[in-house]
């Protein structure tokens, strides 16, 4: 099996404080430098319905009620956050071979939620990163050229709208 580099990330939460919000969806797609998927991985983490109630409100939730609702639904089904750190890294450990680079969308914030709630996934991770907001940023205001991707504020097509993305910019410069 080839062995991958990049562990895309995607985490969905009730809000964006680590202090005080929780992972409520994980998802992770394993590539290599082609950005081939390798691999991948969900789950759904289970959060006290109370904490829910009181963080998941507010306009943003509010204009993506869709998202919201299904996250709630499959709240149900979650297993601890310590089960799924521990299937994540039974992923790693059948998907990685040496340093594993994390890599999404303004990935350093998903970043503090694992070095919050996951701390074994979060020493297995190389210190560097690879944000493709930061394409995002360039290509956006220096070049013009805008990638359009569905928001749909779910992990797993969050994640493939990122590969798509960086596809999309690497373009410019192969």
């Amino acid at each position: 099996m080839k062995k991958a580099s990049l562990l895309w990330v995607d985490l969905e939460m009730t809000g964006l404080s680590p202090e005080k919000d929780r992972i409520l969806e994980v998802a992770a797609v394993a590539t290599g430098w082609d950005l081939e998927p390798l691999g991948e991985y969900r789950g759904v983490v289970k959060v006290d319905e109370e904490l829910i109630r009181e963080r998941m409100v507010g306009e943003f939730w509010e204009k993506n009620w869709k998202a919201r609702d299904g996250l709630i639904v499959q709240n149900e089904q979650g297993k601890p956050i310590e089960e799924i750190e521990a299937e994540l890294c039974k992923f790693l450990d059948k998907r990685f071979k040496k340093e594993i680079y994390l890599a999404g969308n303004s990935i350093h914030q998903d970043r503090k939620f694992i070095e919050r709630e996951m701390p074994k996934l979060n020493r297995r991770l190389h210190y560097r990163m690879l944000d493709v907001s930061a394409w995002k940023v360039y290509f956006e205001n220096a070049l013009s050229k805008k990638f359009m991707k569905p928001e749909e504020h779910r992990a797993m097509s969050d994640i493939l709208g990122s590969i798509d993305e960086l596809k999309f910019y690497l373009g410019f410069i192969k």
